[in-house]
Order: structure tokens, then sequence, then C-alpha cells
């Protein structure tokens, strides 16, 4: 495997692609209905493709904010410190 490893963000289509490997595509594996894997002829991964980026990033990155802050809040009332 190569090891080229890029991002690359086409922003008319809002598409995110990381690019793992430049060897040529054999075929994708749907992971969710907007996350797709592209492996190479012996089935490794070579890239990720992310449909409708920017909300997946926002929604992403929220999801680890709020796990973040309940986490902290859990740990500040175990020990009795109030927020």
């Amino acid at each position: 495997m190569d090891d080229k490893s890029e991002m690359k963000y086409f922003k008319d289509d809002d598409i995110l692609h990381f690019v793992v490997s430049d060897e040529k595509e054999a075929g994708s594996i749907e992971i969710t209905p907007n996350i797709t894997a592209e492996i190479n002829g012996d089935g490794e991964l070579i890239g990720i493709e992310i449909l409708n980026a920017s909300s997946f990033v926002r929604d992403y990155i929220m999801e680890m904010a709020q796990a973040k802050i309940l986490g902290l809040a859990e740990r500040q009332f175990s020990k009795g410190i109030t927020v």
C-alpha cells in the first residue's frame, strides 16, 4: 500500500474525500448511507468518501462536545462539585 494520505473537500458537492493510497479503486463498501469506503483489488482501504460532509462534521463535533461536557459534569457531580 502506498503512503500517500491526503484530504480533499469538494465544496460545490459538499463531499469530503480521504485518500489513503493512489492505487486503483476496485470497489467500494457503503459504511453508512453517506460514508463509503473505497478498496483496491486486495480488499485494502484506499479512500473514504463522506457525502453531506459539512453536516457530518458539524454533527460529529457536537456529539463529541456533548459527550465530553456530560463526562465532565458527571465527574464533578460524583466529586460533589457543583457547576
